[in-house]
């Protein structure tokens, strides 16, 4: 018994040392944990203190970015060409309201609002907090705020919203000079990425897409300003800690004269084709007319699928700007450049002559011969004969004897071929052709008989309106090369238009060593088109207060048959020749240089002549008053 009770003390005092030795080591567990747990939290609240709270601004202090104001764009004399009009959105807070459906199915009582409407509204309502408003209808008319604000008390939740957005008050007028702004889609947000300019555009929706619109976009838009708000774990904001207000755009004044884009618009009535006013000056654009075209603002407000795809299947193309995308043969409108260059080259002297019997024959060859367009020919001429009369013939030779690389590096200087350099983005180099292009594009060498059509404007040869204005003013300014362009100024926003600053415009290397009486033969030949007695387009200039120079062309859109005579009648319309025109007046101080192209539409004197001929009327005699107001 005494035995079994020693046993036990040994077995107590054995698990009592094993306690102890337990809780000995626990305590120093718990020491050793207590410190390291101390250590962290020194390092966290102490050594980085800074870190932690920056991470808790941030989760508590939130930039909220202001989109600035876009610029506006008037016309050279202060008309207003695009504004920013207010527009009115119906929004509602979710979280004021009790019954969704219920409203919205009161709201359908005093306010057309369709089934698409709401099915946006519940789409975007998933995605934003419940207490941001959430546009249901936008862009409503003044009657129906009208409506709304009569019964506003019946909808608590329920509010008028106002925007600005951009207006363009000359609707198709000014569409392909000016473009539109719409909706930022990712292909724009991808270039704003690439070119480090997102952050500018968090809080804007609309940019620019076409036109000034979109090559200005960087004047046009401003810099976006911020606000710094508090937040709570919801995202609602507190207060506001910090303000900085947004920079407007800079407003933007151009060459454009609104009367008479508006005029030059009138004149063409819809026909295929284009117009192109420059002042002979500095190339400034004062009117630039693309038909048909379109509502510019039918984009800005988003335009329907349906009708998006009527103007792109519409066989007129509404949406090319036929300016400065839309090629065509120049035609005989060349014949006065061809004649400086020859002249220079040497291939003809002032004193050249040469008989037309109304064809002309690639020297010992046995290919078919060039028609004259007159079939009987025009007798024996002269460089300055050749333009008055249009004698193929006599170009044909010219070609001819230049070859296709004097002929194509005369016409590159006079800027065929390449970009003229306006500011636009919508631009066509067209075709200046040389050996180099049709081996590349044909893969055959260069003949011959490839160079004669060249020498009127036609073969491979093709030209943009605005080209064929611009190799115009080459001339007028006997070799000095300048860039079109559309912007005269800049304006800070808010200011008074007369403060408007003028913008430089681009120039090129000029045509040097040409003699002056080279020009001067040009242009008489060109004086005599409008004013002699064998003029292509004297019946349209013969009766004019001021005198006038200017070239006639008739491009082919299908080649004929040796023996086919031309009949439009019997051909379809998008078959017939397209007419050309492009002058300038008056002569001896010229105001205006005038390019017209019509499509389909026959002869260049019968039919862009008269086209011309009104808006030199328009320009030279206009009233006093008028022009006064334009200075």
């Amino acid at each position: 018994m005494i035995r079994k009770r020693r046993s036990q003390i040994r077995d107590y005092q054995a698990e009592a040392r094993l306690f102890a030795s337990r809780a000995v080591i626990a305590f120093f567990g718990i020491v050793v944990l207590m410190g390291a747990l101390v250590a962290n939290m020194y390092h966290i609240q102490v050594n980085q203190y800074q870190d932690y709270q920056t991470r808790s601004n941030d989760n508590r202090i939130k930039i909220v970015p202001i989109a600035p104001n876009r610029g506006l764009i008037y016309d050279r004399n202060g008309v207003l060409l695009a504004e920013n009009r207010p527009i009115f959105n119906l929004e509602i807070v979710p979280e004021k309201i009790k019954d969704m459906s219920a409203t919205i199915a009161e709201l359908r009582t005093i306010l057309p609002i369709s089934d698409d409407e709401i099915a946006r509204f519940e789409k975007e309502r998933k995605r934003t907090r419940r207490f941001k408003s959430v546009p249901l209808l936008t862009q409503i008319n003044e009657a129906q705020v009208a409506v709304f604000s009569v019964n506003q008390h019946r909808f608590p939740g329920v509010e008028i919203a106002a925007n600005l957005k951009r207006y363009y008050p000359y609707g198709d007028v000014l569409t392909h000079v000016i473009g539109y702004v719409s909706r930022i889609n990712d292909r724009d947000m991808r270039r704003l990425i690439k070119e480090e300019k997102d952050s500018n555009y968090q809080a804007t929706r609309d940019i620019g897409k076409l036109g000034i619109e979109k090559y200005y976009e960087d004047l046009l838009h401003g810099t976006a300003g911020y606000q710094e708000v508090e937040v709570n774990s919801q995202g609602r904001v507190i207060r506001t800690l910090k303000y900085e207000p947004p920079i407007a755009g800079k407003d933007i004044v151009l060459n454009l004269d609104i009367e008479l884009q508006l005029y030059v618009h009138q004149l063409l009535d819809g026909r295929r084709g284009s117009a192109v006013v420059l002042d002979p000056l500095d190339n400034g654009v004062l009117a630039m007319v693309s038909s048909p075209s379109y509502d510019p603002n039918a984009f800005v407000r988003g335009i329907s699928s349906k009708a998006y795809s009527a103007l792109l299947n519409d066989k007129n193309r509404p949406l090319v700007n036929r300016s400065t995308l839309g090629v065509y043969p120049p035609a005989s409108t060349v014949k006065p450049f061809i004649a400086v260059a020859a002249l220079k080259e040497g291939v003809i002297t002032p004193k050249t002559t040469r008989n037309d019997p109304g064809w002309w024959k690639i020297p010992n060859s046995d290919t078919r011969p060039f028609r004259d367009w007159l079939r009987w020919g025009h007798g024996r001429v002269d460089i300055v004969k050749s333009i008055e009369e249009s004698v193929d013939t006599f170009f044909y030779q010219i070609a001819y004897d230049m070859g296709i690389d004097r002929l194509s590096n005369w016409m590159m200087m006079f800027g065929f071929g390449d970009y003229t350099g306006i500011d636009i983005h919508e631009e066509s180099k067209a075709n200046m052709p040389t050996r180099d292009w049709k081996m590349a594009r044909h893969r055959t060498p260069w003949y011959k008989g490839d160079t004669i059509p060249v020498g009127i404007g036609q073969g491979y040869w093709t030209a943009t309106p605005m080209q064929l204005a611009k190799a115009t003013s080459v001339l007028v300014n006997e070799g000095n090369v300048r860039a079109p362009h559309l912007l005269r100024a800049t304006l800070n926003n808010s200011d008074d238009f007369e403060k408007h600053q003028l913008s430089d415009y681009e120039t090129y290397p000029p045509i040097e060593n040409v003699p002056n009486h080279y020009w001067q033969l040009a242009k008489q030949g060109m004086m005599l088109v409008n004013h002699g007695a064998k003029g292509t387009a004297r019946r349209h200039f013969a009766d004019t207060a001021y005198r006038s120079a200017g070239k006639s062309g008739t491009a082919q859109v299908f080649g004929l048959g040796e023996d086919e005579e031309y009949k439009a009648e019997e051909i379809a319309e998008h078959l017939r020749d397209h007419a050309l025109f492009t002058g300038y007046a008056p002569v001896d101080q010229p105001q205006a240089i005038v390019t017209v192209v019509l499509e389909n539409a026959g002869g260049g004197s019968s039919q862009g002549g008269p086209v011309v001929r009104q808006i030199f009327d328009k320009i030279i005699l206009a009233k006093p008053e008028q022009k006064a107001s334009k200075s």
